[in-house]
């Protein structure tokens, strides 16, 4: 499959549905439906409320909407990254990493706040890679910033990308403190609107925010939940070295996009520990970023049989992880 995806073939993307189908089928035949809980944000129950009537009695809904989602994930991302020449030739292998990645978990293929989360935060991620060649960058900031202000509304640790923007403008153009004031408004903007609307609501002084808190995961026993993570971490860390490796044959913008990209993995890496539940789904928002480092670990290495053996032993272990873990 691979070697499939490392072509520039339209047909790829009807490839990559059925790929992913594939990957994720036995969601399809044992859909996971999402519950109403207080660790959500308050927006996503809100919205789980409306279409909760509805789905329960057809739970592959949530499956379908669930798989929508990853897939156009999957493809723009894909787009982003060969639109900004992170790899030396277009392909399809981001797009196919994150399939590949999300079908290890249950929780990475049932309809969630950060599965949400993760279509705002690529469209970000977009906008920011390409800020210097924005005619208007303090109108983009200030959309960039509602955009965090709405994901906190879906699952508040979130808000925590806003350094990410902060820290990207620092590396991408000169200081000025005026970008930085445009974004942060924008973050605020949707929570005065909010906290009008409560105001005049009379609901103001009885509004709680949910699922902030301070967490680390625990492991009892070397299960294969920890294989599933080691397997993750050690193609992202082959894929690291590759991008490194040919970094110095790179343009000066292609360089900064991938420094925001690592700076949009070490936050999505801190999100889960300040949430106030550990939950598997709470890392969702670190395998946008890690599939890409994973795509340069499948693209670069001149041995061929290596990229493939890494791919079918992640298949194999996702099938083990899908139909024989218990």
């Amino acid at each position: 499959m691979t070697g499939i995806f490392r072509a520039n073939n339209p047909l790829n993307t009807f490839l990559l549905f059925i790929y992913g189908i594939l990957l994720k089928f036995v969601w399809l035949l044992h859909p996971q439906v999402p519950l109403i809980e207080k660790s959500n944000g308050f927006l996503f129950n809100d919205i789980l409320k409306v279409i909760k009537p509805f789905l329960d009695s057809f739970p592959s809904g949530y499956f379908i909407i669930s798989y929508f989602l990853l897939f156009t994930q999957a493809v723009h991302f894909n787009q982003l990254i060969s639109g900004g020449k992170l790899m030396q030739k277009t392909n399809y292998l981001p797009a196919m990493s994150y399939l590949l990645i999300t079908s290890f978990f249950s929780e990475w293929n049932q309809l969630s706040a950060p599965l949400i989360v993760n279509s705002i935060l690529i469209w970000i991620w977009s906008k920011m890679s390409n800020l210097n060649n924005n005619q208007h960058p303090k109108s983009t900031l200030y959309n960039i910033g509602i955009a965090i202000g709405i994901c906190s509304f879906l699952y508040l640790p979130s808000l925590a990308f806003t350094l990410l923007i902060i820290l990207s403008l620092i590396i991408t153009r000169p200081p000025r403190a005026a970008e930085w004031f445009i974004n942060i408004v924008g973050v605020l903007t949707p929570w005065y609107f909010l906290a009008a609307w409560l105001f005049l609501d009379n609901n103001l002084y009885s509004f709680h925010l949910t699922g902030f808190g301070f967490t680390y995961p625990v492991y009892h026993a070397i299960k294969p939940e920890i294989t599933s993570y080691s397997l993750i971490i050690l193609l992202t860390i082959i894929g690291g070295f590759f991008v490194q490796s040919v970094s110095s044959k790179q343009v000066l913008q292609v360089r900064k996009n991938w420094q925001l990209l690592l700076l949009y993995l070490i936050i999505a890496l801190a999100v889960p520990f300040i949430n106030s539940i550990n939950e598997v789904e709470n890392w969702l928002l670190v395998l946008v970023p890690v599939s890409a480092f994973i795509a340069c670990g499948f693209y670069y290495p001149r041995v061929k049989w290596i990229p493939r053996i890494l791919h079918w032993t992640m298949v194999g272990f996702v099938i083990y992880m899908e139909y024989f873990q218990k």
